[in-house]
């Protein structure tokens, strides 16, 4: 009888106190904004709602691209060392390929020495580095007119080696890119390098130039209207697309599939970060309870702020499209208070089980000596 007693009793003390020790998360925030708690000076809750929404909208800044970088034209192609020359005088095979026409076109091009000069025939040491093509070419043939009648020169770069672009992180072509007679922008550079699309962080591609990082955000600045297509890169400009797996969003709570999800661009509302972790837990969530906590990572230093918002009616969604989230954000949706007290009972059940088989082993015992 005493051990069916006390399992009674615990039975009742955790039904009249469920709610309290329910197992599973629970963010309590009824203390939030109390004066004296302790919670007061950590936290700030403050409701999504349309006029929060409209001050945001309000206090937002566009992406621009710096006007120093709109102010860089690229000048005519200056050849340097590294480069290979093609070289064609008309009328004359043995000047254009002296190697012989059945040779590659590689075969009879001049390199640029490292002290930026050529060799060519008739003419010998030919300085080349820092000119452009038109001015070699002119230099070219006003030296061969005094062994040549009237030469028809023409000039064009087969391969670009002295100047050159480096592209790096979540690229599928890392490496250098030559800058040539074409000026290359930086939406050009990107597209030919390819973005890793899954891996891209595409609101922070850097630009480092002359010592100074110029941070673009290419989901924006690549659309209608965008100056980013004007950006023309120069010989020792480094791109950077970094990558997003140190960007997350965090959901977690009464979601259909809880994780972390990757932040791809500038702008994730937060209607589009619950539906891509499948919704609401319809059965088990409490629609009053969806928390975006931010700024717990600088809780030491600065408090954090946790925006709720009443999503009990599915118009609430039509809020959530319009509220931006931020990196390392925490989504939480609550659990219903049904949900917590069938957790409680999951629990308890095989405790009251054990409970109960205890309870008829010692019944049986206290019979067995009273025969």
């Amino acid at each position: 009888m005493m051990i069916r007693s006390l399992s009674l009793a615990v039975l009742a003390g955790f039904a009249l106190q469920g709610c309290m020790f329910a197992p599973g998360q629970y963010l309590d925030t009824s203390e939030i904004g109390t004066e004296g708690s302790p919670e007061s000076s950590r936290v700030e809750l403050i409701p999504i709602t349309p006029k929060l929404i409209a001050q945001n909208a309000a206090t937002y800044v566009s992406s621009s691209v710096p006007a120093e970088l709109l102010a860089f034209k690229p000048q005519a192609y200056r050849i340097g060392a590294n480069d290979v020359l093609y070289i064609t005088v008309w009328d004359h095979p043995e000047l254009t390929a002296p190697s012989g026409p059945q040779q590659q076109i590689d075969a009879n091009g001049r390199l640029v020495r490292p002290d930026g000069t050529i060799f060519y025939p008739y003419i010998g040491k030919l300085d080349a580095a820092g000119k452009t093509i038109e001015e070699v070419r002119s230099t070219i043939a006003q030296r061969l007119a005094q062994y040549v009648d009237s030469p028809q020169v023409d000039l064009s770069v087969l391969r670009f080696a002295s100047q050159k672009a480096i592209l790096a992180g979540a690229v599928t072509k890392a490496g250098p890119m030559p800058i040539t007679t074409s000026p290359l922008s930086v939406v050009e550079a990107i597209g030919a390098a390819g973005i890793e699309p899954l891996n891209a962080d595409l609101s922070s591609l850097t630009l480092t130039r002359d010592g100074r990082e110029y941070i673009l955000d290419l989901d924006s600045l690549n659309g209608q209207g965008a100056q980013l297509h004007n950006v023309f890169l120069k010989d020792g400009d480094q791109l950077y697309l970094p990558y997003n797996d140190r960007k997350k969003i965090y959901v977690m709570g009464e979601v259909l599939a809880p994780q972390a999800v990757k932040f791809k661009t500038k702008h994730m509302n937060l209607a589009d970060v619950v539906g891509s972790v499948g919704g609401l837990n319809q059965t088990t969530s409490n629609g009053n309870a969806l928390y975006v906590i931010r700024g717990a990572e600088n809780l030491e230093t600065e408090p954090a702020k946790v925006y709720q918002l009443d999503a009990e009616s599915p118009t609430a969604f039509a809020i959530a499209s319009h509220f931006e989230l931020k990196p390392q954000d925490i989504v939480y949706v609550g659990p219903a208070q049904v949900t917590r007290w069938n957790r409680l009972i999951s629990q308890l059940l095989p405790s009251a089980t054990i409970l109960g088989t205890g309870a008829a082993a010692g019944n049986n015992l206290s019979e067995a000596n009273s025969r």
